[in-house]
């Protein structure tokens, strides 16, 4: 499919080449965001948002200016790249930065799915509308549905560079959220679930609503348990809030700045044998999957950790040059109003042998973790954690009893070394994801 926009983004390269750049680059991104909120089986909020415009980098004696404008018209672009070549007049020369050059080819991938826009609102509200019913027949005590919500979006990226480059390609995603309370006297506790990807039949309604269901009452009546060493199990959701945590610092920008706590240590022993770390913006079906980057690199599956082992870092244009290698294609721009940071596409950890029982039904003492308060709080540059902490008590490889009120603390360094199990249950949760992991030991407090 040609893109309709790839005139417009020739012709504001050629107009920048001819005002005095000697690289230049038009990024131009199309997309549209659905999105339904249900409460209480009605439409309370229905938001319809497209955002199109155009981003221009142009480069002049190692300089670099950048310019975005949100009309494609000729006098607009032309106004835009005044802009960037002013902007680039103001900065410092620097060699490394650079305009990637056309690709031998580039990975093919189905990421429309025409049935996302074939399907009519009304169906997207049933299926909001079902997901809400179904966690409230699960159980009486599920009292609030906070939010019930449908989401989907649309995106046409072109892309085209002074080098020859000349892509463009069509995505779209949906998913959908629920969150809810359930209560029982005077307790109430929290429950939600998510899915998101690329194909709407995909997505389960049903399962969804009680997924959210069973997670809060599942908790009523927690109560805090006793300060202690033990092993700790953490659910995929909050796995991936740690991956989170790490996310920065596996990327080259971080290490050369000095604010990343994995500097240094490429070759070396970082995690358990047991944890692969990959970034894969070919993955299949995978949210953030794209055939390129936001600088026209061919994305790629990146093995950051292996067996434990730190093999390398995320890495664009700008920083590859820096440390003499190759993008590894994660030029991530989130609109056209912005140039290409280092970022992750799909990141994950990869799924071991293990069922989450099996990894449950080996401890004798331990907490199951399902939710963690003040990710946030976390120090990126140390690794060091103090996290509120709830979840289910494990007995003698049972779930136990609920507990809340509780801490955990350590240093994610030390955490991802400890790791002696690795579930096989990986999941997504939109474009970071993880399986059940076991932690050896680690301090826990209560009261």
């Amino acid at each position: 499919m040609e893109s309709r926009y790839i005139k417009n983004a020739e012709r504001a390269v050629q107009k920048a080449l001819q005002l005095g750049a000697k690289m230049a680059e038009a990024y131009i991104s199309n997309s549209k965001e659905l999105v339904i909120d249900l409460r209480n089986g009605e439409v309370e909020t229905m938001k319809l948002a497209e955002d199109r415009g155009m981003g221009i980098r142009v480069f002049t004696d190692e300089k670099t200016g950048f310019s975005f404008t949100t009309d494609l018209g000729d006098a607009a672009v032309d106004e835009a790249i005044r802009q960037a070549l002013a902007n680039a007049s103001c900065a410092e020369p620097d060699p490394h930065r650079l305009l990637p050059k056309p690709a031998p080819s580039y990975p093919e991938m189905d990421l429309y799915d025409p049935a996302i826009r074939e399907t009519t609102v009304e169906h997207k509200i049933e299926m909001a509308r079902i997901m809400e019913n179904e966690a409230r027949a699960f159980d009486s005590r599920v009292k609030i549905i906070e939010s019930s919500t449908y989401q989907d979006g649309e995106v046409e990226v072109t892309l085209f560079n002074s080098h020859g480059i000349s892509l463009h390609y069509p995505g779209a995603y949906c998913g959908m959220y629920i969150s809810l309370v359930a209560g029982s006297g005077e307790d109430s506790q929290t429950g939600f679930a998510l899915n998101y990807g690329l194909r709407i039949n995909e997505l389960n309604p049903v399962s969804l609503g009680k997924q959210a269901a069973g997670r809060a009452v599942r908790m009523l009546g927690a109560k805090p348990g006793s300060t202690q060493q033990a092993a700790v199990v953490l659910e995929p959701y909050v796995v991936t809030g740690f991956l989170g945590l790490l996310a920065p610092a596996l990327s080259a920008e971080a290490v050369q700045k000095g604010r990343s706590l994995f500097a240094g240590k490429v070759g070396q022993k970082v995690a358990s044998d047991l944890i692969n770390v990959i970034d894969d913006g070919t993955l299949k079906d995978g949210i953030s999957s794209a055939p390129f980057d936001g600088e026209g690199v061919p994305t790629s599956r990146t093995a950051l950790i292996q067996g434990g082992v730190l093999q390398c870092f995320l890495h664009n244009t700008y920083t590859a040059s820096k440390d003499g290698v190759l993008s590894t294609g994660n030029g991530v721009r989130g609109s056209f109003k912005g140039t290409p940071e280092v970022g992750t596409t799909n990141f994950f950890i990869e799924p071991g042998d293990k069922t989450p029982e099996q990894i449950i039904g080996e401890v004798g003492n331990g907490f199951y973790v399902t939710e963690v308060m003040g990710l946030h709080t976390a120090n990126p540059i140390s690794g060091d954690f103090s996290f509120g902490a709830s979840g289910l008590w494990i007995e003698n490889g049972r779930l136990s009893r609920p507990v809340r009120g509780m801490a955990i603390a350590g240093n994610i360094m030390d955490l991802i070394k400890n790791v002696d199990a690795v579930g096989n249950d990986l999941q997504f949760f939109g474009s970071k994801g993880a399986p059940t992991i076991r932690v050896s030991r680690m301090s826990i407090s209560g009261k």
